[in-house]
């Protein structure tokens, strides 16, 4: 059996085959898909989230009066099950999409931009983050993206913003002890944009870093922007000056979008997708043609996602990626047949036991990268004798748990691998001693694991 572009574009690209749907037919049909991957009917806000969060404080503090509380554990419930209910979401989004190019590419950007929330009251902040700053502009510029992610609450309280104070801010000046904190102007340039090794200085994460004074958010008011936090002056970064009158968000928005802009953006993120689209070490005649899409078009996400699908090094490059322990989750799902429906509907238990617990046990808990650089992209951080063993359970036991009925491994292989799959996987499948060592078979095999 042959396979052609349509295949290599689902299992790349996308979340794998399905049964039920047909892959794409063509480059149009993968680029359609972004635009499918916006924020839905059940979309989390800042400021719902804030209203949650405020809850669970109120009620907390009630209990630590030792008055009556009975809030306290319905408001804490609400904020618990948010981790599990945007698995549910994402595996959903992913099985349900014609090809999962547009949910890949959450991916990509969630874990571009990652944030962490420590404990439970930014549970639904984070999903805030995910619906506000990052679905909305999968088929925009980048600089819209940027400037969302950098300046969103949940952003502001992972990397510790809403502790900044200009050191010679007026609030500063009365409140000895309170100061600069860096890690938001550090990120901004080092991981999110430049890249590590970029021309810049400790003078610019620096003079970035008190730009960003008076970014805050908190739980009376939301975000907010307080110009008294603010570093007075204006700052240079990058050798452009910034600000110099009253302190306002519009200028932290113009460094923002002159950062987004600059040439090593475009090559450091142009890498960054080919290294997680295509090889751990990309051809090169790919990064520059990434790039120079990105330059052209001014950070236009479309048309470096054309180049991308349309390239010769994405069929060149087929296994050349281990599949991360979400893509492997979706893949698997969609080439079982399991529909959005059915995972929504999957009790909390089973939904642990067949879905948390075996990304935990793969190396990638859900929602808790171990930092703000993501997680690891190299086929040997995903690989690891533990690793690969808790790959090869959930392949043995987990399809028994979510169908009442097996498919014939025969036709799941050629359902899941579209003809990519290899001669020997080819002669062991119909050998198998039971459909289920037969499904387990192809799951965990070297060709479903790597895309």
């Amino acid at each position: 059996m042959g396979f052609g572009f349509a295949e290599v574009a689902a299992i790349r690209l996308g979340y794998g085959l399905s049964p039920h749907w047909p892959p794409p037919a063509d480059a149009r049909a993968v680029l359609a898909e972004p635009a499918l991957s916006g924020p839905g009917t059940d979309a989390m806000t800042t400021e719902r989230a804030t209203q949650m969060a405020a809850r669970l404080q109120q009620a907390q503090q009630l209990r630590a009066q030792d008055l009556e509380s009975p809030d306290f554990a319905e408001a804490r419930a609400a904020l618990n099950v948010l981790p599990e209910q945007d698995l549910r979401r994402r595996l959903a989004r992913a099985l349900d999409a014609p090809c999962g190019f547009g949910e890949r590419l959450v991916q990509f950007w969630c874990d571009h931009f990652t944030v962490r929330p420590m404990g439970v009251a930014r549970f639904a902040l984070a999903l805030a983050f995910q619906d506000e700053a990052i679905r909305p502009h999968l088929n925009g510029r980048f600089e819209d993206m940027f400037v969302a992610a950098e300046t969103h609450p949940m952003m502001l309280v992972y990397l510790d913003q809403i502790t900044s104070r200009g050191p010679n801010s007026p609030f500063a000046r009365r409140r000895p002890g309170l100061g600069l904190n860096e890690n938001l102007a550090r990120e901004a340039l080092e991981l999110h944009s430049l890249g590590v090794g970029a021309a810049y200085s400790q003078a610019d994460v620096r003079q970035l870093a008190e730009l960003l004074t008076g970014l805050s958010y908190d739980l009376r008011e939301g975000f907010v922007f307080r110009p008294q936090w603010a570093e007075p002056g204006a700052e240079t970064v990058l050798g452009r000056s910034y600000g110099g009158g009253r302190p306002n968000l519009a200028d932290i928005h113009s460094a923002l979008r002159d950062i987004a802009r600059r040439p090593e953006t475009a090559r450091h993120l142009s890498r960054k997708l080919a290294v997680h689209f295509v090889a751990d070490d990309p051809p090169e005649d790919l990064v520059q043609a990434l790039t120079a899409a990105w330059q052209d078009s001014g950070g236009a996400l479309p048309v470096v996602h054309e180049v991308l699908v349309t390239h010769p090094a994405l069929p060149a490059t087929l296994r050349h990626k281990v599949r991360q322990p979400l893509d492997l989750l979706a893949a698997g799902l969609r080439a079982l047949g399991v529909t959005g429906a059915q995972v929504s509907a999957l009790d909390q238990g089973l939904l642990r036991r067949a879905l948390m617990q075996p990304l935990a046990a793969m190396g990638q808990p859900w929602g808790q990268p171990k930092g703000p650089d993501g997680w690891p992209e190299r086929a040997q951080s995903w690989i690891a004798p533990q690793m690969l063993a808790a790959r090869i359970n959930w392949a043995l036991r987990v399809p028994r748990l979510l169908l009442d009925e097996l498919p014939d491994p025969r036709a799941l292989v050629a359902t899941a691998l579209g003809g990519t799959q290899s001669a020997e996987l080819s002669w062991a499948v119909p050998r198998a001693e039971s459909a289920a060592e037969g499904v387990a078979l192809v799951l965990a095999s070297a060709d479903f694991n790597r895309r």
